[in-house]
């Protein structure tokens, strides 16, 4: 009971994950981050890893997908700082866009934005970005940061249910082989005594 309940937690949390992370995907894809982008696709991998393993009780599989998402937390856990200018981080940084100057999608296609941009210079190495945007309900490194956050809370509630996994495929295992070795045993021997019965030697007494 207790391996089924933790299997579906895992699996839900596996197709949530990949669902989002394919969403969040297309949106890299659209504002160019390619840094993101190729760390969306080895969270993807994983992910569908991660609910091939718990499906197919590959314990190697969920370790891999448990180890990967620790990283993955670590990974979204930098983009909310780097959104929120904690310490030296800053929005501009090129580490998100590979020195590209691309910007995240939701910076001119936030609801309510109205980009500006200044046509007098024009860098033809670099996407175009607004010199500002105007108008904007929620500010795009707000949805960034939010969308971060899911992503943190999904992978800790990832590695939890990952480690309870292997913890109760592990045990179940270990109780089958130990159930199973008196099962054999019982098996083993009780032709044996059956046939020391039927060939025990019968003895007469003759006048």
């Amino acid at each position: 009971m207790a391996c089924c309940a933790v299997r579906c937690i895992l699996i839900t949390t596996c197709v949530i994950q990949l669902v989002s992370t394919i969403q969040r995907q297309i949106l890299d894809f659209l504002g160019y981050m390619w840094t993101p982008i190729l760390v969306n696709f080895f969270q993807i991998i994983f992910a569908i890893l991660g609910i091939f393993g718990a499906y197919q009780y590959k314990i190697k599989y969920i370790t891999c997908y448990a180890v990967w998402t620790s990283l993955w937390l670590g990974w979204n856990v930098f983009v909310i700082c780097v959104y929120f200018e904690a310490g030296i981080l800053t929005r501009d940084t090129e580490v998100l866009n590979m020195g590209t100057g691309s910007r995240s999608w939701w910076l001119v296609n936030g609801a309510g934005c109205r980009p500006i941009y200044n046509t007098s210079h024009e860098d033809p190495f670099y996407f175009p970005t607004p010199s500002s945007v105007e108008g904007c309900v929620i500010e795009y490194f707000y949805i960034e940061a939010i969308q971060a956050a899911v992503q943190c809370f999904l992978a800790v509630l990832g590695i939890i249910s990952a480690s309870f996994t292997i913890y109760v495929f592990t045990r179940d295992d270990d109780s089958f082989d130990f159930i199973g070795g008196f099962e054999s045993l019982s098996t083993y021997h009780s032709p044996a005594k059956a046939s020391q019965m039927c060939l025990q030697p019968m003895f007469s007494e003759t006048d």
